[in-house]
Order: structure tokens, then C-alpha cells, then sequence
């Protein structure tokens, strides 16, 4: 039996923070739902009206940053990566984004639907494709490149 398949789905948001480094405001993804070891990941992003990064959009509705929406879909592939046994005790940094486009604004209300799909993978490095869907339509999607290290000593 592999790691992941012993980690429980849905991952909530506690399972997450057990996985990943960050913390509210940062933590941006609400839960996991398929994690296919070395392969792929989906999980959800509920975008919420009291988000305080919002921008306004079209018509001054608040429209979330993509930047913001470029992290989610990096926290999603940072969870793959870092849920395995392997991987527990290293850091992710995201290193760099490629052909990113954003396709269409994401606000309040909408659910987006974040898959992670790996690219290439090796044991300090690695790229993965990341496409943020709402409602089946494809709001963003990109190439990330990622580096794994080993976290520092505990002062």
C-alpha cells in the first residue's frame, strides 16, 4: 500500500495544513479530492465574498487577482508533491510559471475546480500543468516549475 492511498479523501482542510507550510491567510485551497501519487491531483478552491485580495472587476465586480489563483493551483500541485512519505520533511518553491493564460475572471461565489498534473519529476525538481476550471469552464491554466529542499534545523 503507497503513502498516499493511506491518506484519507476527501483531504480537508486540516489534512492540508498537515501536508503543506502555509497558514490564513495563505492557505488557499479548502480541500483535496483525487491524488493520484506521482500523477495527478484535483482539488477545490471556494471562493468566498469577505476574501480581502479581491480586485474590482468589470463593472467593479470583485474579481479574484491572478496571482492569487497561479498560487492555488501551485498549493495543489505543492500537496501531490509533498504527500509522499519522501516528501514530508522537504520544502516546495515554486520556481517559476510558463504559457500561463487566464482565461476567464473568477469571483465570489465560484468554486474552482484546480487540477495538477506532473510534467516531470525528479527527486529535487520538477514541473507540473495546472488548470483552474469554474463550473467546467477553463479560468486559468499554465506550466510550474517547483524545487524541493530540505527545511532548515529548528533554531
Amino acid at each position: 500500500m503507497s503513502a498516499v492511498s493511506a491518506l484519507r479523501l476527501p483531504m480537508e482542510i486540516e489534512d492540508i495544513k498537515a501536508v503543506l507550510p502555509h497558514r490564513h491567510p495563505f492557505l488557499l485551497i479548502d480541500r483535496v479530492l483525487e491524488l493520484e501519487e506521482d500523477r495527478r491531483i484535483v482539488a477545490v478552491k471556494n471562493v468566498a465574498s469577505d476574501e480581502r485580495y479581491f480586485i474590482a472587476g468589470p463593472g467593479g465586480r470583485p474579481t479574484l487577482p491572478a496571482s492569487i489563483l497561479t498560487e492555488a493551483m501551485a498549493q495543489a500541485g505543492a500537496v501531490l508533491i509533498l504527500s509522499k512519505p519522501e516528501n514530508r520533511s522537504r520544502l516546495i518553491y515554486f520556481m517559476g510559471i510558463d504559457r500561463v493564460r487566464y482565461r476567464r475572471p473568477v469571483v465570489a461565489g465560484d468554486s474552482v475546480m484546480l487540477e495538477g498534473i506532473v510534467v516531470r519529476l525528479r527527486a529535487r525538481m520538477g514541473s507540473l500543468r495546472g488548470i483552474a476550471r469554474v463550473d467546467g469552464h477553463v479560468v486559468c491554466e499554465g506550466q510550474m516549475t517547483f524545487a524541493l529542499a530540505d527545511r532548515p534545523p529548528e533554531r
